[in-house]
């Protein structure tokens, strides 16, 4: 019934109009409700069926552009940077002078003189062990020895002057050099009872409480440590033994402690362990606050290699064929619409650091290499560049 009215209302606006179309100002100057209406009407067909047509244009179109079927990719050029790859490891700080002092002679630590975080100096006392009556030895010994000097001296004199029997001053010299070295081994003995610092250093720990019984090798007394003597030791593969030698540049990085340290490998060992195929390298570390404490683990990253001017691709663009060589694609013969072929070109790849790698043969530095959509292309193909 709507479709009686508007065909109806439709055809009555052509007859008023004599059989010509009246435009849309004429019919709103006029003033005319139903002629408004009826013109409405009319648009709004119209509108419908000029979409209609609209879309069937454009299914038309896309059919026959072939322009609307090519895959859209991105390029990144690749160029030439200064490249220096570091080999990655891990080792913990080490120094030669963290020991255990432990006693040369039994008896009851009598003294201990030093308190823990106390710095030392080479030769200081730290403790003394009850000697008992060692020194009181000593000083009876040195009395027989000054006796035993002065009967020899004189001897010596009387035989000089060829007075007396040489055996009477060989008994002397004996004597004398009997009692010296008797006097000499009791000291000896003696100074074990008196604990002295190996080195200069920091009095880490005091092991055991003065009063107490001591053994020679078995109790442990304090530990002294030296700070400023440091180094890491790691265990480096067999296949970096010509890259990774002495000299060699090295970050430190001390995760607990936030901080990253630049030193050099200060010895490459010469003999590689048969277990795991590997070498010692020690790592100097400059320890002038203190804050590197032994057994601290380090990471790190060793300069093993470096070119001024490498050619660097993303990692992640890089396929491999069934023969197992590595290749990318290249746009060439770019035209003005973006345009391209895609080319595949076999590559040679070096080292890489992080998400890029060194290309050693296969591009040029000015090369344009297809990034993202890279996975889906074909040798030949025409693609789309839209790089933003």
């Amino acid at each position: 019934m709507k479709h009686i009215y508007t065909i109806t209302a439709f055809t009555f606006l052509l007859i008023s109009c004599g059989g010509k179309e009246q435009s849309v100002e004429q019919i709103l100057a006029e003033g005319n409700l139903e002629t408004i209406r009826t013109k409405r009407i009319a648009l709004e067909n119209q509108k419908i069926e000029l979409s209609d047509q609209i879309k069937l244009i454009d299914e038309k179109i896309e059919e026959l552009d072939d322009s609307k079927k090519l895959p859209l990719v991105t390029t990144v050029k690749a160029k030439t940077e200064n490249f220096i790859h570091y080999l990655e490891l891990h080792g913990s700080v080490h120094t030669n002078q963290n020991i255990v002092i432990t006693p040369e002679t039994s008896g009851i630590l009598q003294r201990v003189y030093v308190k823990e975080g106390q710095h030392v100096s080479k030769g200081q006392t730290l403790a003394k062990i009850d000697d008992g009556g060692l020194n009181q030895q000593v000083s009876q010994m040195e009395i027989q020895l000054a006796l035993a000097q002065t009967t020899f001296e004189r001897q010596k004199r009387l035989w000089d002057q060829k007075i007396g029997s040489e055996i009477q001053f060989l008994q002397a010299k004996s004597s004398f050099e009997a009692q010296e070295q008797a006097v000499n081994q009791l000291k000896t003995q003696l100074s074990k009872t008196t604990i002295r610092a190996p080195f200069s250093g920091v009095i880490d720990d005091i092991i055991t409480d003065q009063g107490s019984v001591v053994m020679p090798g078995q109790s442990q007394l304090m530990r002294i440590v030296n700070l400023s003597d440091m180094y890491i030791e790691t265990e480096v593969p067999e296949n970096y033994i010509t890259d990774v030698v002495k000299g060699k540049k090295v970050k430190v990085e001390f995760p607990i402690l936030g901080t990253v340290v630049d030193t050099k490998v200060r010895q490459a060992s010469n003999y590689i362990n048969p277990a795991n195929r590997t070498f010692k390298v020690e790592i100097a570390v400059p320890n002038k606050d203190k804050s590197i404490k032994p057994n601290l683990t380090a990471k790190l990253k060793i300069n093993d290699y470096s070119s001024k001017n490498a050619v660097l691709i993303p990692l992640s663009i890089i396929s491999e064929n069934a023969k197992g060589e590595q290749y990318i694609y290249v746009v060439k013969n770019k035209s003005n619409t973006s345009e391209a072929i895609a080319e595949r070109v076999i590559i040679t790849t070096g080292k890489t650091q992080g998400d890029i790698i060194e290309v050693l043969s296969g591009i040029e530095a000015s090369a344009e290499i297809i990034n993202e959509g890279a996975r889906s292309v074909r040798n030949g193909q025409t693609v789309k560049v839209i790089n933003y």
